[in-house]
């Protein structure tokens, strides 16, 4: 099984003059969890080269048994620095698409057309498609087969607007991942904040949080079978 990761190309964390990127663990989580089952993974991103970690997932107080074994994988830390870029990877290559977050994306990946077309492609090749955290926030402009909002009428959770007020984000951040997907038309919903949730509707796998990234990855090899 080969599947596509996609990380956002961005580390400006708004006008704080702090930086961001992807979060670790929802990078490691799935990415060893899926590996581990014998996945061929690819890892692109908007503009390529080295993804920009976020410093706030890299803190003693945020590593996991993944985000350790990551610390220890040149092979993994050689794919994070010569990431793929975006333009130049095809749908038709993979069995199923991963976006992990970490608020980057909320920046890049939610307005970028190639990132949108490629999510619009794999739905429509009814390939599984996963988001966690604030990678739900790449769903803003992607329309179904319909036409409508892909997340339209469908079961989803990511980042909860509680989550952001908790990390003191809500004023900086473009747009809330919840406020954004009930815009949409999904159907929301979460557990109690940090609480690990991931939900399933279709072929589209959404997880509230980091805590969740394993649950989506479990689902994804699922959908796979």
């Amino acid at each position: 099984m080969k599947i596509l990761f996609v990380l956002t190309s961005h580390d400006q964390l708004g006008d704080t003059g702090k930086k961001t990127g992807f979060w670790i663990e929802e990078f490691a989580a799935p990415y060893y969890s899926l590996l581990d089952k014998g996945a061929e993974i690819t890892v692109a991103t908007p503009k390529g080269g080295q993804a920009p970690i976020d410093p706030s997932s890299d803190t003693e107080d945020a590593q996991t048994k993944d985000t350790k074994r990551f610390k220890d994988d040149k092979v993994a830390q050689d794919v994070i620095n010569h990431t793929k870029v975006l333009a130049e990877v095809n749908a038709s290559d993979f069995d199923a698409v991963f976006y992990p977050g970490g608020h980057g994306p909320l920046w890049d990946l939610a307005n970028d057309a190639t990132s949108i077309k490629l999510i619009e492609t794999f739905n429509e090749q009814e390939k599984p498609i996963a988001f966690v955290c604030h990678a739900p926030a790449a769903l803003k402009d992607v329309k179904g087969k319909d036409g409508k909002a892909l997340v339209n009428g469908k079961k989803v959770t990511g980042f909860t607007n509680s989550e952001e007020a908790a990390v003191q984000l809500t004023e900086v951040v473009p747009f809330l991942v919840e406020d954004m997907l009930q815009e949409n038309g999904g159907i929301y919903s979460k557990k109690e904040d940090w609480a690990a949730y991931a939900i399933q509707d279709g072929n589209l796998i959404t997880g509230q949080n980091p805590a969740s990234s394993e649950l989506v990855a479990e689902k994804l090899l699922v959908a796979l079978k």
